[in-house]
């Protein structure tokens, strides 16, 4: 009875360190109003996102820039034709879409 406790006391700390040690990520993107765009990113324990991929995509969904954040969480590329998706992809759960219509001046 006791081991069953005891297992099932660290299987719970084990599910609530793992909550409490998550991040949520955060993205924003502006247009610069000359032809680019800038997107900052970060997470919401106050991590960096240097080095996170970063997509645009067209409104097919096809990708049309492909980089990285840099060392001070920016990624900036020229504003597309059109409709486009800005995908930031820090892996499984941790990724954000923003549409353009949501990108402002």
């Amino acid at each position: 009875m006791k081991k069953t406790m005891f297992c099932a006391g660290i299987a719970a700390l084990l599910l609530f360190s793992t909550s409490v040690w998550a991040h949520t990520p955060l993205c924003d993107c502006f247009d610069n109003g000359d032809g680019t765009v800038t997107c900052q990113g970060s997470f919401s324990d106050g991590s960096s996102a240097s080095g996170v991929t970063m997509r645009v995509l067209d409104a097919g969904g096809k990708i049309v820039v492909e980089g990285k954040m840099d060392k001070v969480s920016e990624f900036s590329f020229e504003k597309p034709q059109g409709d486009y998706t800005v995908q930031f992809d820090a892996g499984a759960g941790h990724t954000l879409d923003i549409g353009s219509s949501r990108i402002v001046h």
